[in-house]
């Protein structure tokens, strides 16, 4: 371990003591910026080259830690932090194999317990062969906090406006939450430990062999899959029928409404995009492989499976756009929508490696599970929620103000377009949360401070109760 590295453990540790205890924002990517100091000066002390894939899941993870930053919702916060987590354990650990693309994500958590103690033996070293630059490097630490302690006070008592100035900026060190700083702290040096270790010493998944299945003869494999081929074209073409004589005339025929037509279609459709996956997975691996006949059998008929299985994705997606013109959008619905696209998205990727092969399918695959994560974040889903409903609203009448009334503050510059006294049913609850909030700069999210600048400038009308407010409810509105 070189001093550089040490160094950059210990800014990790001492940021994430001062910046982590008001919640998270752009406070994690301050803090994560130093661990990945770490794990660059650890790799390259133990001779790893920086490759390009690495640097493509190095930055997509520190990409993803942006999300927390701009949007005030945790749901798709906490999503994009598992996932930074995530590909920063694949650019640590590198590997093109699917066994490296699906264990890489945890083999960070291999070193939680080596990196530690290998960074205590590094501590040894430094102290026994290199004191004297150790001390020197203290001794500065020393005096500049001592300087910035004393000329930092006497400016603050020469003037209030640059007191208050640092009670915004200076993160708060008082000694009340001590044993939580703390754990900070470990958690902090840990983590940075952890990272750098596994930079030095990456788990090597390319290395685990997964056998090859069993190839089966041609009818054995072929008849199933083209018997599963003719009934999603059948069920294709029954949805173009639909399509272009018009959902009234099966409406009258099923007896249902326009949205249980929709809402009975989705889920099922789902669960058949995900088991044509898990078939197109088993059929490679015991697909006939004798030559250049069976590889054109395998080409044809999963191909085919495929572009059908996309059809089936266009038609659940129309469906679940149906239900939401009916009853409005909602976190669920957006999310499982979206799984929805990126499911669709995997299928044209696998068609695709059938074409030009598939030893850049894993990565690939990988790829666009993080990019569609940083995209739902930076879209802001409880804005584009907010949005949607307040133009059904605005078109319908309908609105379901419980639901609102639950959102975050990403949410508020859309809601904002309400008109009273519905508005302020709306934003009175967020501007409660909001006013009970007083994290500093660091921990306080782009969306949060313009929902403030907004209630700040039109804030809800005090006069407005829940009275008022329960008359506007539409229990109707969602299902």
């Amino acid at each position: 371990m070189r001093t550089p590295t040490l160094w950059a453990v210990l800014a990790t540790g001492v940021l994430s003591t001062l910046l982590l205890d008001g919640g998270l924002a752009i406070n994690l990517l301050l803090v994560a910026l130093p661990a990945a100091l770490a794990a660059y000066f650890s790799g390259r002390a133990a001779g790893r080259t920086t490759r390009a894939w690495s640097l493509v899941w190095g930055i997509g993870g520190i990409g993803l830690l942006t999300v927390p930053a701009l949007r005030d919702a945790d749901w798709p916060s906490f999503l994009a932090v598992v996932t930074a987590i995530a590909l920063g354990s694949l650019a640590l650990n590198g590997g093109r194999t699917w066994p490296a693309i699906l264990l890489g994500p945890i083999g960070v958590f291999n070193s939680l317990v080596t990196g530690p103690a290998w960074g205590w033996r590094g501590l040894r070293e430094r102290f026994g062969g290199a004191r004297r630059h150790v001390g020197v490097g203290l001794r500065a630490l020393v005096v500049s906090a001592v300087l910035l302690l004393v000329f930092g006070a006497l400016f603050a008592g020469a003037d209030s406006a640059f007191a208050n100035l640092l009670g915004d900026l200076v993160p708060d060190t008082s000694v009340a939450g001590g044993p939580w700083r703390v754990v900070l702290l470990l958690f902090g040096l840990v983590g940075a430990l952890a990272v750098a270790h596994t930079a030095a010493a990456p788990v090597r998944w390319d290395r685990v062999v997964v056998p090859a299945g069993r190839p089966r003869n041609r009818v054995e494999w072929a008849l199933p899959l083209i018997v599963l081929t003719l009934l999603f074209a059948a069920f294709n073409a029954v949805q173009l029928a639909v399509l272009f004589g018009g959902y009234d005339a099966v409406l009258k025929k099923t007896g249902q409404t326009y949205s249980e037509y929709a809402r009975q279609g989705f889920w099922q459709l789902l669960l058949v995009t995900l088991l044509t996956l898990l078939v197109v997975v088993f059929a490679l691996r015991w697909a006939p492989r004798d030559g250049a006949s069976d590889r054109r059998l395998v080409r044809g008929v999963l191909g085919t499976l495929c572009a059908l299985a996309l059809v089936v994705v266009a038609s659940a997606v129309r469906r679940m756009d149906m239900y939401v013109e009916v009853y409005g959008l909602t976190r669920l619905r957006v999310s499982v929508l979206a799984g929805e696209l990126w499911l669709g998205l995997v299928i044209v990727l696998i068609m695709a490696a059938g074409v030009w092969g598939a030893r850049w399918l894993p990565r690939a695959v990988a790829a666009s599970a993080a990019a569609g994560v940083l995209a739902f974040g930076l879209m802001s889903p409880d804005s584009l929620i907010a949005e949607r409903n307040v133009q059904r609203y605005e078109d319908t009448g309908k609105f379901d103000l419980l639901y609102a009334r639950d959102l975050s503050a990403d949410a508020v510059p859309a809601l904002d377009r309400l008109k009273e006294p519905m508005r302020s049913c709306v934003l009175k609850s967020i501007a409660d949360d909001l006013g009970k909030d007083d994290a500093p700069w660091y921990a306080t999210s782009w969306g949060e401070t313009r929902a403030r600048d907004i209630l700040r400038d039109r804030p809800p009308v005090a006069s407005t109760d829940w009275s008022t407010c329960s008359q506007l409810v539409d229990p109707l509105s969602y299902r």
